[in-house]
């Protein structure tokens, strides 16, 4: 199975180095295994899961909601929980792109507006 050191991970996902550090410290990502050197190295399930960090992250969930998703992961039976909470989080999401939608269709308005009192553009 092939490892990656922090810096390939960064490159792969995008996080920084303190991001991985701190969400190894708070338990989004546990069980890193080190070489005898004591550096970290990390397998493609890590990199997976850290993939779905990104997703969490970049769509709003806040820290805390990702430490419940990460400690439900760790339990088997806790799959209908973590359906729920995906659920739950992707209802919050489709509420902040239906209002990014409406504030946009503004936005545009604007643009047409100021668009016909200044005549055409060139």
């Amino acid at each position: 199975m092939p490892t990656y050191t922090p810096g390939q991970v960064v490159e792969k996902t995008g996080f920084s180095l303190d991001t991985l550090r701190y969400y190894e410290k708070i338990g989004l990502l546990e069980d890193v295994p080190r070489t005898s050197g004591g550096r970290r190295q990390y397998r493609d399930d890590d990199v997976g899961w850290l993939e779905m960090l990104r997703c969490l992250r970049d769509t709003g969930m806040p820290i805390a909601r990702m430490l419940e998703f990460a400690e439900l992961s760790r339990e088997e039976e806790s799959i209908p929980d973590r359906i729920a909470l995906l659920e739950e989080h992707d209802r919050e999401v489709e509420e902040r792109i239906d209002t990014l939608l409406r504030q946009r269709a503004h936005i545009r308005g604007k643009i047409a507006y100021y668009r016909s009192v200044t005549g055409p553009q060139d």
